[in-house]
């Protein structure tokens, strides 16, 4: 509901920040709670939700607490509520001038954050931003306490209802639960019956949507076991809205988050199978990067301090679940997942996965291997459980629902159906079992003849449906450019085990936002979130405990460094990570050298041209069905240009940064914050400049200008082309330094190093081949390219003026072991990350290492050999002294790369396939 008040800059002669919050605030849609002024929202009375009359076992499913009362008589003014009021005081009349300004900044800090929701994944299109809120949504002390004491006493009984339905089943047996809730359930697994958990606790994390209804209560209104989402944003949105109100945050003191999740995993490692021989490790399981929320669990991982793995990082052996990694096979006795039960494990669940572990439920069986949560919750998602649970509770606990659920009812038992049928107009149509491809329907917005076939729908399979009362949302407040608009909202809190037998209730939630003038929050249909506040109670000082019986802090014992290990996957991609940032700066370099001489002073030089074409089609630059430039210059040049971002037919500069960011991408939680926001620029401003010049080339083969205007056009292309190259050389030299100066020197960087000094030597090893091959070396305009592309002409004008002599060359770019782009600092470095990789005893060349040439036993002269003396300065195209030699320079420099290629399929064997690990794997 958006109504037309005034605008913020005419609202200066307001008195008071609530008076002006007020103002700029409309009223919520009537019949909805407002969560800004605390009360029902004035107008018309809600649609009646009366319940239809139960039968006697079931009446627990729609109590009188459940069933909205008319709401009492309500207030005309337009005060705030208490909490909002002190909220808009500490941010005074004068700040809400900058409120524009924090939104800016707030939707930077998500960019810059890479945090991304990915609605529809798609590994070539671009990722989603995640949708957070400027104003935060509050939950009072009193209504806090309130949901901590209903949210512990639901998640005890969820995992005392599990453990029933997997053990004795005398819920089924004494009718308190119908059979078909959990028998024809989907998510009910037969292979788990009888399976007693690691630790003894089904559910580690559970998480419930909740809502403020007209008459102010909160009510559950629908629950996740298998795998709830949220933990990883909701802690996203703290940190980032904390930041933009510090005042407000730090004065109304709202409840911190972090013990919560170090009490969730401590409980993990408490109740993990982990003999007191080895220490707890507990993993995060998720299903890859292509899925909405990777970027949550790459979050959640480097938080928590777990490993993130992928299926394919695991394997079963001998009824024990282990990791490979660099250093072999290691186990592991955690698992927090964050996939569906049905990809856990192919062997038994779908065949068709690739997500899971082969064996894995074998694993649960022997109980070597804790998994959260549990295999088999996800019938406890269904909404036709609500209907149960007052009742299970009084037989299970002994104790009444503190806090009820919505009205919800079954439509598979044939009292309840008759009852309900009359009552669809003010309901909400559900399925009762997931998979039918059915999204909820709200019975106000059908037409009388729909009405009618979905009852008749209802009639025929009445067990495929559960009808819930229909609940108009609450509606919080959030800034909306120069006014405050409300947007109806869902609040998902969690629910963690801290121990056997006992949660904790994360003091704070995700809170989902629907859009403009709907009542649905969903994040996959566009909605947005925003941070919750469970704010402190301020009249009940806590007491401090005396300094002496304070306990020691953490810090005041040495720390035991744990080192966490690298997996396979994760360091094939820091390999290749390694290799695509290495090719990108190579082939950005070797285009911004092509353009440049395609037109200098030397584009008639047939041997530069020819080196050009070489090592164009070589690097991908252009494909090898593209003429030559010593045959077409042109139409080189113009294949050159249309290439740079195409990621489709060659594998030119675009193509690797797209590659770069896939690798990167699958290592997210090893990365900074600040690295993947730089890799993800450098590609978004690449394609965004190649655009330009690819209107450009459009328009130049549809002109009608003649020749001198395709000429100027392709002379523009080219300016803007280097222009793109040199803005992605300078993002590529960022990158590298962070991958130098901001990472861990453990094995993953050791790899994503020698990856990239396996692709500089067999880059710079081939083009300086290719330089004695087509003599472009012995003219000058070849010379100073080659230099060019060593990225060593400062150095080489350092060190040897104006010389133009093949020793120089050879000594600076091959033989010179300080110059970090020489082929012998390249060899000697890629030797010593080996020798640390393998583990080998300091002063031993381990076997890797010797696979490689010995720069140390490069002689000039022996490189030198052969060739014909002659004036480099004064070389040109009929000197062909100058160009003379024996081979044995061009043989060695094929051997480096060789060698190179050679050692990238040795390591892919030893450390990423793990070829040699035996055959008795189910996971191999």
């Amino acid at each position: 509901m958006e109504n037309n008040t005034q605008s913020l800059f005419a609202a200066q002669a307001l008195e008071s920040p609530c008076a002006l919050a007020a103002a700029l605030a409309p009223h919520a849609a009537a019949g909805h709670f407002d969560e800004l002024r605390g009360r029902v929202s004035e107008g018309p009375a809600p649609v009646e939700t009366a319940a239809p009359a139960q039968p006697a076992l079931r009446a627990a499913g729609s109590t009188a607490e459940t069933a909205a009362p008319p709401p009492e008589t309500r207030a005309s003014d337009d005060s705030l509520s208490p909490d909002w009021t002190r909220f808009f005081n500490f941010l005074g009349a004068d700040g809400f001038y900058d409120l524009n300004h924090r939104t800016a900044n707030l939707r930077r800090q998500i960019r810059d954050n890479g945090v991304t929701y990915n609605v529809y994944a798609d590994a070539n299109g671009p990722q989603r931003p995640w949708a957070l809120d400027l104003f935060p949504m509050m939950v009072s002390a009193g209504d806090w306490a309130q949901i901590e004491t209903g949210i512990q006493q639901r998640a005890r009984l969820l995992d005392r209802v599990m453990a029933d339905i997997y053990g004795p089943q005398e819920l089924l047996s004494k009718g308190l639960l119908p059979s078909a809730l959990v028998h024809a359930h989907p998510g009910y697994l037969r292979g788990m019956q009888g399976v007693q958990p690691a630790g003894g606790t089904y559910l580690h994390i559970a998480a419930f949507d909740i809502a403020h209804g007209p008459d102010g209560r909160w009510s559950v209104v629908s629950q996740r076991t298998q795998a709830p989402s949220g933990l990883g944003y909701l802690l996203e949105n703290r940190l980032t809205i904390s930041l933009l109100f510090p005042e407000a945050f730090r004065e109304m003191k709202v409840e911190r988050l972090a013990a919560s999740y170090k009490a969730l995993v401590d409980g993990l490692k408490a109740m993990s199978p982990a003999d007191g021989s080895e220490e707890s490790r507990v993993v995060l399981l998720t299903p890859g990067p292509y899925n909405e929320t990777y970027f949550e669990h790459a979050y959640l991982a480097r938080f928590l301090g777990l490993t993130l793995v992928e299926g394919s990082d695991l394997l079963v052996r001998d009824d024990k679940l282990y990791l490979k990694t660099l250093r072999g096979l290691e186990p592991v006795h955690g698992l927090l997942k964050r996939l569906d039960d049905e990809f856990l494990d192919p062997l038994e669940l779908r065949s068709d996965s690739t997500l899971g572990v082969p064996g894995l439920l074998q694993v649960i069986r022997a109980g070597n291997v804790l998994v959260v949560n549990t295999p088999g919750s996800a019938f406890l998602e269904s909404s036709a459980l609500l209907g149960f649970l007052p009742a299970l509770s009084e037989h299970l606990l002994g104790e009444t629902l503190a806090l009820p659920s919505l009205a919800t009812w079954w439509c598979g038992e044939q009292a309840v159906l008759q009852d309900v049928l009359g009552q669809l107009k003010n309901c909400v149509i559900k399925p009762t079992y997931p998979g039918s491809g059915m999204e909820s329907v709200m019975g106000h917005t059908l037409s009388r003849r729909a009405l009618d076939e979905w009852a008749g729908r209802i009639v025929r399979r009445g067990e495929d449906y559960t009808v819930q009362a229909y609940l108009p949302l609450p509606q919080t407040p959030t800034w909306q450019g120069e006014r405050i608009s409300p947007r109806s909202a869902m609040l998902r809190v969690f629910a963690v085990a801290d121990g056997k037998g006992s949660w904790q209730v994360l003091p704070g939630g995700l809170a989902r936002l629907a859009g403009k003038n709907e009542n649905m929050s969903s994040m996959q249909h566009g909605g947005s979130s925003a941070d919750v506040w469970v704010l402190g109670d301020a009249s009940a000082a806590k007491a401090a405990v005396p300094r002496a019986e304070q306990p020691s802090p953490a810090w005041a014992t040495a720390p035991l460094r744990h080192r966490p290990p690298v997996t396979s996957r994760a360091a094939e991609n820091l390999f290749w990570l390694g290799r695509y940032t290495e090719r990108a700066e190579n082939s950005t370099r070797l285009a911004q050298i092509t353009l440049q001489c395609l037109g200098g002073e030397d584009q008639t030089s047939q041997p530069l041209l020819a080196w050009l074409s070489s090592m164009a089609v070589g690097n991908a630059l252009v494909l090898d069905t593209v003429p030559p430039a010593t045959q077409a210059r042109r139409v080189f040049e113009r294949a050159l240009i249309a290439n740079l971002a195409d990621t489709e037919q060659a594998a030119s500069v675009g193509f690797n940064l797209r590659a770069l960011k896939s690798a990167a991408s699958a290592v997210r939680e090893r990365l900074s914050q600040e690295q993947w926001h730089m890799i993800v620029r450098t590609e978004a401003d690449f394609f965004q400049r190649c655009a330009v010049f690819s209107s450009v080339g459009q328009s130049q083969s549809q002109s009608q200008g003649g020749q001198g205007q395709s000429q100027y056009l392709l002379e523009y292309s080219s300016v803007e082309a280097l222009r793109a190259l040199e803005s992605a050389s300078g993002f590529l030299s960022a990158m590298t330094g962070a991958q130098t100066d901001r990472m861990t020197r453990d094995d993953g960087w050791r790899l994503l190093s020698v990856g990239r000094l396996i692709e500089r030597l067999n880059t710079l090893a081939g083009a300086l081949a290719r330089g004695f091959e087509t003599g472009s070396v012995f003219e000058e305009g070849g010379f100073n390219a080659m230099v060019a592309l060593f990225d060593s002409t400062i150095t080489f004008h350092a060190q040897y003026q104006q010389r133009r002599d093949i020793p120089a060359l050879l000594d600076l770019l091959v033989l010179d072991r300080d110059n970090p782009r020489s082929l012998g600092w390249v060899v000697q470095t890629l030797r010593g990350r080996l020798a640390k990789l393998a583990g080998s005893a300091p002063g031993d060349m381990p076997e890797l290492a010797m696979e490689l040439p010995d720069p140390g036993s490069w002689v000039l002269a022996d490189l030198c050999a052969g060739m014909q003396a002659g004036d480099g300065d004064q070389g040109d195209e009929g000197d062909e002294d100058c160009r003379q030699h024996d081979g044995r320079l061009v043989q060695m420099l094929e051997q480096c790369c060789d060698a190179a290629l050679d050692l990238s399929d040795t390591l892919s064997r030893r450390y990423f396939s793990h070829a040699a690990s035996g055959s008795q794997s189910l996971g191999a």
